[in-house]
């Protein structure tokens, strides 16, 4: 102990040893029914949870700080620290008190950290979204090559892949992972990335990276002598996942979860999507960070909670291998046909409990009476699925989910047994073990609740005995049971005869409280009987726990099976409720969409009575670019976005919003649509656009699909038409790639007889006495202009800014007519920037003509036939007079 710690009690002393061992955390300290905090911790904690900051003792002279929060409530308090970029060490008494002063009556109770809790390795239900992975990723580096592993402990998926350094950043996008490891020395270059990708970062010694040891831990973790019955791995892929093992051995404190076996993954099996294509198609996630305004959130009709995590993996993990997206699109139009079958599968499917995350919670050990149900549960409605689903003639991906769902009687059978309808929370609780089943348990709870009647036979004597028919028998946790009265009969009870039979303890307020030799003897016996029945109950759990352990692979396939039937049947329940078509996807360049929709603004429009425009969209043949013109707020981003969509979904197996649609395989989707600055990288938005069109002209190839808005727009006119002209033709002539590409620059459709691929779009617009009126139909041809005066007037501008935006739009475009001359006259003779315009001229005054003044005076829904009838002679005489 150093003379720091000698100044303190002992208690503090442990505390202080044991923070020693986890300078980067928060110590959860337990105290009884608190986690405490003292010092640093507890000046951060309480500013971090909003609660209070009280102090006890001292240390070296000062206050020690600390706060605390109820173990019951702990949870809450955990997700809270988390967000917030805390990292919790949650310290547990391993011993009672009592078991403490057998060593002395100074001895401190043992503690150990038993758990750190990080953003990537939590298991609790209340700290996890439901329909979303939590995933733990690591990324290693061996010779310049790369590699990325990630693990959702809460399931128990594993996966990993090959992966250069400039890959990171995508697939950090597409797996939006809560927390990325990475090696000592190496998170100064990579941090940034792991940091704009919204996880945290944590740091292991470059040893835990070594293939080597990595490949031993693997073989540990999965008991086998080689991983060769797994695939075989790269030196940087084994790096990364034994850091993900050692990572799990520190945090879980060598309680490893159950993980499957790891799954090497190739990118190209899957669609390539950069982050900032992801965030322009608020693919998962909206602009404002949630699920709500995003295709997830607009095509999510799954009922389980392991088929809307797989929902989210398909859409961020579009398939490029035509068998498997045939196989998906051939379960959904299945589904689609049988619709009866499918609302029966719906309706079995709500009852299912989230198996993989209750196995996690019993293999980590924190799991309870309720997760033993909601395996049996779980498995129960597999077999009524399976039962549905038989001598059904299914698909092959339906089909193979179908055989996955039996097979688990035995187990079945014996937590049907063995468990109640309902159990408690906890195992500590008892009551979870179903009446005969145990016949040592059964003889336990009867003495037990035999005790309880004999103390209610008991009061009655006693309050024969006294004459007191207020006499209570009570029971507490200090006093155990005790005889209890008012403190207007205590000189009684306290009085020869009955001061020989009832004993006093205690005196309260308003009570006084006594015992009896009989009753101290009936205490025992029932405290006995009922430590006994929790005994059992808890060895019973233990051997379910184990009997599910042994069957886990079992039981996680027929989770998986669940959630396959649930996409299935949630995607067909879509198509028919919105119209949506089998796409056809193959191999070939084409992108033919007939009357498509944008699946969020469509429903955005339906909420508020107004219908959505289907538009087509024809790529792949004679053109494989569209340039389209159109003013603003004409609907030119959301066809852009719209066909970027329906593409991700044919290939994620879904049906789609369109009257038919045929989609060419799409290897990369690259998207640069809307404005937006990054000053924390001092980006602006001129910037931020050149960066991301930069790197999709590096990395689009000929079967990706690009949509471009407004390239060029953040700098000078000339500049930014350049910017755009340059860009089309190098995406036509060196990407090859098929690609809409939005303007305002009309210059550019000079290029569609220059570039044999290039075709001109436009989007309709109708001018109606000066007003302009959006119709939000694409069709082929060109824009004569883009509309900005009316689109500002519709957003609002003073009229005067408007009429005289209209002036300076005239001359100017006459200077242009005039090579210039009347341009430069214009800027000399013109206050184009006065602060304060002249004030517009007033409005001649208005005269009401007779038919006007009858008119204001008639109510419509009064008039007869004959009186409507008449009124037209009326005004017809009126206007000709």
């Amino acid at each position: 102990m150093t003379s720091a710690q000698s100044a303190v009690t002992p208690m503090m002393a442990q505390y202080l040893e044991i923070k020693a061992g986890y300078p980067g955390a928060l110590l959860f300290y337990r105290m009884g029914d608190f986690y405490e905090l003292f010092f640093d911790d507890a000046v951060a904690a309480a500013e971090a949870l909003d609660i209070a900051l009280t102090k006890r003792g001292k240390h070296l002279g000062d206050d020690i700080p600390m706060c605390g929060v109820p173990v019951h409530s702990a949870e809450g308090y955990l997700l809270t620290l988390i967000r917030k970029g805390f990292r919790v060490a949650v310290c547990e008494q391993m011993e009672s008190p009592e078991e403490a002063r057998k060593r002395g009556a100074k001895s401190v109770v043992r503690r150990e950290v038993v758990r750190l809790v990080t953003p990537g390795t939590l298991t609790e239900e209340s700290l996890l979204e439901a329909r979303r992975h939590n995933y733990l990723a690591a990324f290693a580096r061996v010779r310049g090559e790369g590699a990325l592993a990630w693990v959702d402990i809460s399931t128990g998926s594993f996966h990993v892949m090959p992966l250069a350094d400039i890959r990171l950043g995508p697939e950090l996008a597409r797996l939006a992972p809560s927390e990325v490891i990475l090696a000592e020395g190496e998170s100064a270059d990579l941090s940034g990335i792991v940091t704009e990708s919204g996880a945290s970062s944590s740091e292991l010694g470059r040893a835990a990276f070594d293939s080597a040891g990595g490949e031993k831990r693997l073989c540990d973790l999965f008991k086998v002598g080689t991983l060769d019955a797994f695939g075989t791995f790269t030196r940087p892929e084994l790096g990364a996942m034994g850091a993900i093992v050692e990572y799990l051995e520190i945090t879980q404190k060598g309680n490893l979860p159950l993980l499957q076996a790891p799954q090497r993954e190739a990118q190209t099996r899957v669609m390539q999507i950069d982050a900032a294509t992801r965030r322009n198609l608020e693919i998962t996630h909206s602009m404002s960070g949630g699920k709500a305004g995003s295709l997830l959130g607009a095509v999510d009709r799954t009922v389980t909670a392991c088929g809307g995590r797989l929902l989210e993996r398909r859409l961020s993990s579009p398939s490029r291998v035509r068998e498997i997206v045939q196989e998906r699109l051939d379960s959904v139009a299945f589904a689609v046909e049988q619709a009866r079958l499918s609302e029966a599968l719906r309706s079995a499917l709500r009852k299912v409990p989230d198996l993989d995350r209750a196995l996690s919670r019993l293999g980590l050990d924190r799991g309870g009476p309720r997760d033993l149900a909601a395996i049996r549960n779980g498995l129960a409605q597999a077999e009524e699925i399976a039962g549905i689903l038989r001598d059904q003639d299914l698909p092959s991906l339906l089909a193979a989910a179908a055989g996955d769902l039996s097979g688990h009687d035995a187990l079945l059978d014996l937590l049907d047994r063995a468990l109640v309808a309902e159990p408690p929370l906890l195992a500590r609780d008892g009551g979870f073990i179903a009446p005969e089943y145990d016949t040592e348990l059964d003889e336990a709870r009867k003495l037990r609740d035999e005790g309880r009647g004999v103390i209610a036979a008991m009061q009655s004597e006693y309050q024969e005995l006294t004459g007191i028919q207020s006499l209570k028998v009570k029971h507490n946790n200090v006093l155990g049971y005790f005889v209890e009265v008012t403190a207007t009969h205590a000189d009684k009870m306290l009085s020869a005869p009955l001061n020989e039979t009832f004993k006093h303890r205690q005196t309260t307020a308003n009570q006084v409280r006594f015992t009896t030799v009989p009753l101290s003897e009936m205490e025992t016996r029932i405290l006995n009987a009922g430590g006994r029945a929790l005994e059992i109950e808890k060895r019973l759990y233990d051997s379910l726990k184990a009997a599910i352990l042994d069957e886990s692979a079992g039981v996680s396939q027929v989770a998986r099976a669940m959630g396959e039937l649930d996409l299935a049947t949630a995607l067909a329940d879509l198509a028919r409720g919105e119209d949506w078509c089998r796409p056809k996807v193959d191999d070939s360049r084409a992108l033919e969409i007939e009357a498509g929709r944008h699946p969020v603004v469509e429903q955005a429009l339906r909420r508020d009575g107004a219908p959505f425009i289907a538009n087509d969209c024809h790529l792949g043949g004679e053109s494989d670019i569209w340039l389209l013109t159109g003013p603003n707020m004409a609907g030119k981003s959301t066809f852009l976005r719209q066909n970027a969509l329906i593409a991700l979904l044919a290939q994620a197996g879904s049906f789609v919003p369109a009257r038919k649609a045929h989609i060419g395989m799409v290897s990369q989707l690259f998207s640069r649509v809307g404005a937006s600055d990054d000053l924390a990288r001092g980006r602006s938005t001129f910037m931020v656009e050149m960066v991301e069109t930069a790197a999709i002209l590096n990395q689009a190839d000929e079967h990706a699909l690009v949509i471009l808005d407004e390239i060029g727009r953040g700098t000078a006119t000339y500049d930014g038409l350049s910017i755009a002209w340059a860009t089309l033709e190098h995406l036509h002539g060196v990407n090859g790639s098929r690609a809409l590409f939005a303007t305002h620059y009309h210059e550019l459709t000079n290029l569609s007889d220059k570039l044999e691929r290039v075709e001109n779009a436009t989007v309709s617009v109708k001018e109606h006495d000066g007003e302009v009126i959006f119709l939000h139909e694409v069709r082929r041809g060109a824009a004569d202009r883009s509309y900005g005066v009316q689109v500002a007037k519709l957003a609002g501008l003073p009229d005067a800014v408007v009429e005289r935006a209209r002036v300076v739009l005239d001359a100017l475009e006459k200077g242009e007519r005039e090579g210039g001359t009347a341009q430069k006259a214009l800027i000399d003779d013109l206050p184009l920037f006065s602060a304060t315009p002249a004030p517009p001229a007033p409005s001649p005054a208005v005269r009401t003509s007779g038919v006007e003044q009858r008119l204001a005076d008639i109510l419509p829904d009064e008039l007869t036939p004959r009186e409507a009838l008449d009124l037209i002679y009326e005004l017809k005489t009126l206007t000709q007079g």
